[in-house]
């Protein structure tokens, strides 16, 4: 479980980005809503000492448990459903004695089962009984996750195993076979759901989405966040309005996004700390990433491989439309910017999946030294 590990061999320059981002994070957070500072302080310190210790420990040894990672990640999305605290219409939250979102978690225990899995069918992963064992498993938690109701959590959840499945090894015959049947039917499906009478999607999904094609017919309703949003990050220029500012003409101060240092922080770290601030966010979080790709070139076996590229994805998407919502390029989806918005149940689990990657780089460098 526990294995002689040399201190310059930990990824430090990893560390450091992660820290960065969320040092941002929290200087944004408190410009955007001064009380809960404090608890993502709190969220960082917990997520940094969660990683640094699960990262002396060998990840073979929790993929050992992956069937139990498996069931509890379900009986965790189950009781949600049962039991979860309902919040804006919306049923994610869990309170036993503190509250947590376990949506966020489920993302991290999907990617540490389906690594273990392909590694032990790598063999037969492109055979029709392996494909349909890994489509009926992903099933159960997708469902129960897209009824809290959380379709941008699904989707994220979607495209990571869409990637933990490519890089485990997925014939590209079948890659090629399916995007020629998934584009024309996301397209068809688009059409669909933009027609009055339709019950594919929630009401209030659709309009979220009619609002994007035409901001300014719903300007005063369902678009209304998403244009003060972009205005925000436009009267940020180059610099910015400065963090904590009292300016009257600034979007935060007038109270025109509400709840914006969850999922519309990126608005903050825009027009307090301009387009250079925004530069910055994108950049540590490309760097992130990258660094995760280059740790998984060199995992010692495919798990590890497929575990850090499944974090790679997760942060790169999750950001990615995060910042897209906020720039008005994607319809308006509740999901937050990966080490930057508020949540300690999203910073914490970020922090223990990066805990994780950090063991794979260990790894590999113990096994090149020997």
């Amino acid at each position: 479980m526990f294995k002689n590990y040399r201190v310059r061999d930990y990824d430090f320059k990893l560390i450091l980005l992660m820290v960065c981002l969320t040092v941002i994070g929290i200087l944004a957070i408190g410009s955007a809503k001064e009380a809960v500072q404090n608890k993502q302080i709190l969220g960082f310190v917990m997520g940094l000492f969660i990683m640094v210790v699960l990262s002396f420990f060998d990840y073979s040894f929790f993929l050992r448990f992956h069937w139990l990672i498996y069931f509890f990640n379900i009986i965790l999305l189950l009781a949600v459903a049962l039991f979860g605290e309902e919040v804006n219409n919306a049923k994610r939250w869990l309170n036993i004695g503190f509250q947590f979102q376990p949506s966020e978690i489920s993302k991290i225990m999907l990617i540490l089962f389906y690594s273990k899995f392909i590694m032990k069918h790598r063999e037969h992963l492109n055979s029709w009984r392996t494909i349909a064992a890994m489509l009926i498993l992903l099933l159960p938690p997708l469902y129960l996750i897209y009824e809290q109701p959380d379709m941008s959590t699904s989707i994220v959840i979607l495209v990571i195993f869409c990637v933990v499945w490519y890089v485990g090894g997925l014939s590209y015959k079948l890659i090629i076979g399916v995007l020629s049947v998934a584009v024309p039917a996301v397209v068809i499906l688009f059409m669909m759901v933009l027609q009055p009478d339709q019950t594919i999607i929630k009401t209030y999904q659709q309009t979220r989405i009619l609002a994007w094609l035409e901001p300014e017919k719903y300007a005063t309703g369902a678009a209304y966040q998403q244009v003060n949003a972009m205005t925000a990050i436009g009267s940020g220029q180059l610099w910015g309005k400065g963090l904590n500012n009292n300016e009257i003409s600034s979007v935060k101060n007038g109270n025109f996004i509400s709840e914006p240092q969850t999922d519309f922080i990126f608005t903050i770290v825009g027009e307090e700390l301009g387009f250079v601030g925004g530069c910055i966010v994108i950049i540590l979080l490309f760097l992130i990433v990258l660094e995760c790709i280059n740790v998984a070139r060199q995992a010692k076996d495919l798990a590890g491989t497929c575990i850090c590229c499944g974090m790679a994805a997760l942060i790169g998407f999750q950001g990615f439309i995060n910042i897209a919502v906020a720039t008005g390029l994607f319809p308006n989806t509740g999901i937050p910017l990966p080490f930057v918005s508020y949540g300690l149940t999203s910073l914490v689990s970020l922090y223990i999946g990066m805990g994780i990657v950090l063991n794979v780089r260990l790894q590999c460098v113990r096994k090149y030294n020997n």
